[in-house]
């Protein structure tokens, strides 16, 4: 259904919301320009909004919805697990089968913490690594998002520079070494000066949030090796990557094993709960075994275990789903770049796995300073024409679209279809922008 169809409920949901919440939204991704829709319920690949209109998804709870919403599978477990109580603050069996399918399923999972969410994971992550290197500096990525913590909020992505200087604590920013993404040469020369003060290495192994950029050759490889040389550890924040690119995540997608990783999002198909897993050594510095205290009331909780039980054990059973959902990206990606070609529209469309992002440039976006060069008024357009279509994106440029198993054959096609109509309707804008420039 169209954007067009009426918005009256959403505007006055809105409305209120504005009234107690911070411009209307609990998280600033949500909020796009005049006002988002209100969602009342979604199955499979789509969402409904209060007004009655449907939109196809490819936010998908920002890849968490590895396999469609409302996932039978996972329901059926959660409900049954309700009727037994939310929360028990004591150890349970359900805990304990979750870490050992962790660990069959992560290559690096010798041990494992449950956490709630991918932010407190990588904050806790980075202070495993300075308990157990005894080092301060961490390096991270410019364009890297691991969560809105002091620790890698530093020149982290979209427009969040300008704000940190007067929120940060004093001393964060001057151990947050940032070196570009994809430059092995950068991150030789840091660690042959520095390397021997570096606690850790944290990195998006694929980027995740400054749009779509995979590592390019030899990356990861690099990191891995200079962090065996100087005695740092290497954390993979695997909080998107996990369990989407492949059930071991990233690292065993490119086949790098690091010292800790983080998981989140797809770990449970949309419900709370995130886990840090890494060696066994390292892991040990956390209390009660050392003396590096982390804990949380509802790490653990048996309603979000349950939910990755179901989740793991069904990606266990049905390991083909990650083909058929990268053949199927690959079909849409294949149709949005001779659409592109044939409306002479300059744009690249990266795509891995089940994750794609297009970008309206002439150049190869490879780093966060060649995605920042991309044209983000044509996207906002891009992103606003699609809504008309019935078909939703994330609102921002430096996010990624995110395929799930329930978009199948004719999903695609339809997607490929509206997505045509779309780039038709800027070529045209663009052309008519070109021809008032020309007569001025």
């Amino acid at each position: 259904m169209s954007r067009g169809r009426g918005m009256d409920k959403s505007i006055k949901l809105f409305e209120r919301a504005s009234k107690h919440m911070v411009k209307g939204v609990n998280s600033p991704i949500r909020y796009f320009e005049p006002y988002p829709f209100f969602v009342k319920r979604a199955r499979g690949c789509r969402v409904y909004d209060v007004d009655g209109n449907s939109y196809i998804d490819y936010c998908m709870g920002y890849g968490a919805l590895l396999l469609g919403h409302a996932f039978k599978d996972v329901i059926d477990d959660v409900r049954a697990q309700l009727s037994k109580g939310s929360l028990y603050c004591m150890p349970t069996e359900h805990e304990v089968e979750l870490t050992e399918l962790l660990n069959r399923c992560i290559p690096c999972a010798e041990t494992i913490r449950l956490v709630n969410t991918g932010m407190e994971a990588t904050y806790h992550a980075i202070r495993i690594a300075r308990a157990y290197t005894k080092r301060r500096k961490i390096i991270k990525f410019d364009g890297c998002y691991h969560g809105s913590h002091d620790y890698t909020l530093v020149k982290s992505y979209a427009s969040v520079d300008e704000m940190l200087s007067s929120a940060m604590l004093e001393g964060v920013a001057s151990n947050t070494i940032i070196l570009p993404y994809n430059d092995i040469d950068a991150i030789k020369d840091a660690m042959q000066k520095i390397g021997d003060d570096v606690a850790a290495i944290i990195v998006e192994p694929v980027m995740a949030n400054a749009g779509l950029i995979p590592p390019s050759n030899g990356f990861l490889e690099t990191l891995s090796s200079v962090c065996r040389e100087h005695g740092s550890l290497l954390i993979f924040d695997e909080v998107v990557t996990g369990f989407r690119l492949a059930l071991g995540g990233a690292q065993e997608y490119y086949n790098i094993k690091p010292d800790i990783a983080t998981f989140a999002k797809a770990m449970a198909n949309g419900f709370a709960i995130a886990c840090i897993a890494g060696r066994r050594d390292v892991m040990s510095m956390l209390a009660p075994e050392g003396r590096l205290y982390q804990g949380s009331t509802f790490a653990g909780n048996p309603v979000c275990v349950t939910a990755a039980i179901a989740t793991i054990r069904y990606l266990m059973r049905h390991r083909s789903i990650y083909r058929l959902m990268e053949k199927r990206c690959n079909e849409l990606v294949s149709m949005m770049s001779d659409m592109v070609r044939d409306n002479g529209i300059e744009a690249r469309i990266n795509s891995i796995a089940s994750m794609l992002q297009i970008f309206f440039t002439s150049n190869e976006v490879r780093d966060y300073a060649t995605a920042k060069l991309s044209n983000t008024t044509l996207f906002k357009s891009y992103f606003k024409e699609l809504l008309k279509q019935g078909v939703f994106i994330p609102p921002s440029q430096f996010e990624v679209c995110f395929l799930s198993l329930a978009h199948d054959d004719t999903i695609i096609r339809s997607t490929g279809e509206k997505i045509g109509r779309v780039l038709s309707i800027l070529a045209r804008e663009l052309s008519k922008r070109v021809e008032v420039t020309s007569r001025e």
